[in-house]
């Protein structure tokens, strides 16, 4: 909780300055900051890498190997 509530103080401060220069300086090192980050391997990084037979192929194992009831499996 300590890193939520320095967040507070610095917004708290932030809103008390009056010099642009200083508002450009910080945006500028949120902005350094935002380009280093990681990205996250998020859906659209793999879109389209499948073709689209392998599309069908995946949908036909999907459609065939799931929502399958054993009656046993449970015993």
């Amino acid at each position: 909780m300590y890193t939520e509530a320095k967040k507070l103080h610095l917004i708290e401060e932030l809103l008390k300055v009056d010099n642009d220069n200083l508002l450009d300086e910080v945006e500028s090192v949120l902005n350094r900051s935002k380009s280093q980050l990681p990205r996250s391997n998020s859906f659209q990084k793999f879109a389209g890498n499948l073709s689209l037979e392998e599309v069908n192929e995946l949908e036909r194992n999907i459609n065939e190997g799931c929502e399958q009831i054993n009656e046993d499996d449970w015993k």
